[in-house]
């Protein structure tokens, strides 16, 4: 239980520095203050989690003809989406949107790959020539 809170708060972290930085390097991308930053990463993580794979099966068709170029307008909308939700968080149009969204997968990704994988310390198997006593 703890392990999944730590994973939970670890990624929300990362969401929260990835927009952060999106927030310097994008004119067109504001916070009002930091509690919209911390609000805007909690529902972007959720949206991710929801309404991402539901909108990927639906587009399907779409993004198999464009080979998967619409996954990145999907990215896009969806963190205008976040946008409209949270007050003190303003994207300035569709492109900015577009282009910080890409940002923010591949940053997040850098910063995933230096976090330690949790879940391989719990499942490790045990030595080679050792057996397990129950």
């Amino acid at each position: 239980m703890l392990a999944n809170l730590t994973g939970f708060l670890i990624q929300w972290g990362i969401t929260a520095v990835s927009l952060w930085v999106v927030s310097l390097l994008f004119n067109g991308i504001r916070f009002a203050d930091k509690s919209s930053l911390i609000v805007s990463a909690l529902l972007l993580g959720f949206v991710n989690a929801v309404l991402w794979p539901i909108l990927v099966v639906l587009t399907l068709p779409l993004t198999f003809l464009s080979l998967g170029f619409f996954l990145l307008v999907i990215n896009a909308l969806l963190l205008l989406l976040v946008a409209k939700l949270v007050r003190g968080f303003t994207i300035s149009g569709f492109w900015t949107a577009f282009f910080a969204s890409l940002f923010i997968s591949i940053f997040s990704l850098f910063l995933n790959s230096l976090m330690p994988d949790a879940e391989m310390e719990v499942y490790r198997l045990p030595p080679a020539g050792r057996t397990i006593s129950m």
